[in-house]
């Protein structure tokens, strides 16, 4: 079973940027592909960035151009780079792995941005 911890979040002005990051633990970290999810109040869980095994990412219109998802195999971690982030950028982030194979959540990073 794949155990996440989330971390990073924090309280930033419109345009700030900010670096989350996602441990993984119980198994093969290179293995499987993961993204990173966010909740914002009232509304739907949603995927805005994965990566495969090898490094090839994907990203929701909405952080196109703003959002940079990496990951470090040897370290277990995948990482959400945010650049000019807006307050409707505001949510709870998750990483997880794909919809079709999503593990237990973890307990997300809270990403607050103030216009």
């Amino acid at each position: 079973q794949v155990h996440l911890v989330e971390s990073g979040g924090g309280l930033v002005q419109a345009g700030g940027s900010l670096r989350l990051s996602c441990e993984a633990s119980g198994r093969p970290f290179s293995t499987y592909a993961m993204g990173w999810y966010r909740q914002a109040p009232g509304k739907e869980r949603e995927l805005v960035a994965s990566i495969t095994g090898d490094g090839m990412t994907n990203y929701a219109d909405s952080v196109k151009g703003r959002f940079t998802i990496s990951r470090d195999n040897a370290k277990n971690t995948v990482y959400l780079q945010m650049n000019g982030l807006k307050p409707e950028d505001t949510a709870v982030y998750y990483c997880n792995l794909p919809v079709y194979a999503l593990v237990p959540w973890g307990q997300g990073t809270q990403v607050t941005v103030s216009s």
